[in-house]
């Protein structure tokens, strides 16, 4: 053993058990640190992606409401959505674009919640109510109100919204099997919505021609130009639905966790799903009655949200934006997008919507998901 490591003074490493204390315990505050460093990057990004969403949606609105195609044109909207006289500008702004332009945005965030709620609740990217038939019963409903009842303006909402609870709670029953799967209920719902696009086909077969355009908007979905007491109406639902909403939110992060975890937090499982989905549904329901069944919006805004997010869960206020930005650059593009021509809303979005679903079902394919 050498001389130097013998001496009192010789330089080495501290192997004393105080040093050994010290070295643990910045170990551990290190190791402790990490998470909440992780926990803060996570909310700043949060924040960054909320704030760039709803600076896109105010882009959206304003391009909404001030696009003209001439630069004269555009410059009179902007002065009348501003308050300035403008005559034929300000009828145009205030009567015709911003009701659209607010059911727009309020059916975007409910199409939006309701699709994530489904997908998180379900654990499966198919699960929204559009491709579950959902929204297929609201129109096979309102169908059957202009048709067969011979019924108009919020009695066909009424109906559209009973028919979309009614093909809700079928697809909730013939699920049941001591519980519900998410397997089993996309299943069981692609099945009904399959079942109610024949009922709404044989209704338009046996419609006269003049009755099938009533109709057609039901189909695809279409905002149309709305009066205040319709947008009013839907920002009330939301507004009664809000709380139910943070419920399910917090049902959801229990969920997440697992059933047996769930319930010793004092969430009971299968009463926490049904809750979740009931609020689900009733978004759906109240978008769908007052502007049809606008394909894919619930179906894209989860996924899109849960992309641009740090971590997993459900990112509802996100989504609630995502699909608000969807639908309202939508109907932008339907209104002036295709040059002369006007069409609903549900087309633009179900071309964008469709190509996601073929990629979707690829990818779950390569991952061995697929059938």
């Amino acid at each position: 053993m050498s001389a130097a490591l013998l001496s009192p003074g010789a330089s080495g490493p501290d192997v004393s058990p105080g040093s050994a204390r010290s070295s643990g315990s910045s170990s551990a505050h290190a190791a402790s640190g990490a998470p909440a460093a992780a926990r803060r990057a996570g909310r700043r990004r949060t924040r960054r992606v909320l704030g760039a969403l709803v600076l896109l949606l105010l882009v959206a609105v304003g391009a909404s409401l001030t696009w003209g195609g001439l630069t004269g044109e555009v410059l009179g909207h902007l002065g009348a959505l501003l308050g300035l006289p403008g005559g034929e500008e300000s009828f145009v702004v205030g009567t015709l674009r911003l009701p659209r332009v607010a059911m727009s945005v309020l059916a975007g965030v409910a199409f939006g919640l309701s699709g994530t709620l489904f997908q998180t609740v379900l654990r499966n990217p198919l699960a929204s109510p559009d491709v579950l038939g959902i929204s297929g019963g609201a129109s096979l409903a309102a169908a059957w109100a202009i048709l067969v009842l011979g019924v108009s303006g919020a009695a066909v909402s009424a109906a559209a919204f009973g028919g979309a609870l009614t093909v809700a709670a079928a697809i909730y029953l013939l699920s049941w099997r001591g519980g519900v799967s998410g397997y089993r209920f996309v299943l069981v719902g692609v099945s009904l919505a399959f079942a109610v696009s024949s009922g709404l086909g044989y209704l338009l077969t046996r419609a006269a021609v003049d009755e099938v355009r009533a109709v057609l908007v039901w189909t695809v979905g279409s905002i149309g130009t709305p009066r205040w007491s319709a947008v009013g109406l839907l920002a009330g639902a939301l507004v009664v639905l809000a709380p139910a909403v943070a419920v399910a939110a917090h049902r959801l992060r229990a969920l997440e966790l697992g059933d047996d975890l769930a319930g010793g937090l004092g969430v009971r499982p299968d009463l926490a799903r049904l809750g979740v989905l009931a609020v689900g549904v009733a978004l759906a329901a109240v978008a769908t009655s007052q502007v049809g069944p606008i394909a894919f919006v619930a179906f894209v805004s989860g996924p899109i949200a849960r992309r641009l997010l740090p971590g997993t869960g459900p990112a509802l206020p996100a989504s609630a934006l995502v699909g608000a930005v969807v639908v309202v650059l939508a109907e932008l593009v339907a209104q002036h997008g295709l040059g002369s021509l006007e069409v609903p809303v549900g087309i633009v979005t179900g071309l964008v919507g469709a190509p996601y679903l073929l990629w979707l079902l690829a990818t779950l394919n390569r991952k061995g998901h697929g059938a």
